[in-house]
């Protein structure tokens, strides 16, 4: 990853340039089988991005992308965003979460588990959905917050699986570390995620358990991942 800068003074952007050399072939195949066609690792994540924005969901606002193949097999690509506002939550919560009341920190939680909501019911799914590939950006009213998701490698669309929906969530529960979570504002995560809807809308796949179920099924996929590696310090 590397940071370009255009423009002087108040007039000038920031963007960032992601390259891809000698792509792997299992992410030859995910692309392939994502979009039906060949196409390369820096075409895939620029078609995630829209597909994202389209449903209204905040990332990285792409500018372009490049490729280079041999015989139709990429071999190298690059692809170019523009800078997001805010900052990653990881690095939000290192510098303000002390700072915060636990009321705050609570509506902040809230806002975030409708985000991800968001996202799955676009039949979006983010296996990387961790802390800190999400952003955060505050807003005039207090306690007012807008999400972004980055890092799109291994986004995949027209998800229903709920396996693979709780998986994301697992993910995220694992990277948000005991220092500045604990157990009740993760809880809190997952419930405002499934909201009042969720119970009669998967009663059949959770039973009468609803949210609490939910939360016990993510908990569980967390453990998993905590227990093959430690979270990533922020």
């Amino acid at each position: 990853m590397s940071i370009l800068t255009l423009g002087e003074g108040g007039e000038s952007k920031v963007f960032f340039r992601k390259r891809f050399f000698k792509p792997h072939f299992k992410d030859i195949l995910f692309a392939w089988r994502s979009f039906g066609s060949p196409i390369s690792q820096a075409k895939l994540e620029w078609q995630n991005a829209h597909l994202l924005l389209e449903n209204n969901i905040e990332t990285y606002r792409p500018v372009c992308y490049g490729e280079r193949t041999k015989f139709g097999v990429e071999r190298k690509s690059f692809f170019i965003t523009e800078k997001l506002a805010g900052k990653a939550l990881s690095e939000f919560v290192c510098e303000k979460w002390s700072q915060l009341s636990p009321q705050q920190k609570e509506k902040i939680i809230v806002q975030l588990g409708r985000f991800i909501r968001r996202i799955h019911d676009a039949l979006i799914s983010l296996p990387d959905l961790y802390i800190w590939h999400v952003f955060i950006k505050e807003q005039p009213e207090p306690d007012k917050y807008d999400f972004a998701v980055i890092d799109l490698h291994r986004m995949e669309h027209d998800v229903s699986s709920q396996n693979k929906l709780i998986q994301n969530l697992g993910r995220l529960h694992h990277s948000m570390v005991a220092k500045y979570f604990d157990d009740r504002l993760k809880e809190l995560l997952i419930e405002s995620y499934a909201g009042d809807d969720w119970q009669g809308g998967t009663a059949k796949l959770f039973g009468q358990g609803g949210s609490a179920e939910l939360v016990r099924q993510v908990k569980k996929y967390s453990d998993v991942v905590s227990a093959k590696r430690n979270p990533k310090p922020y």
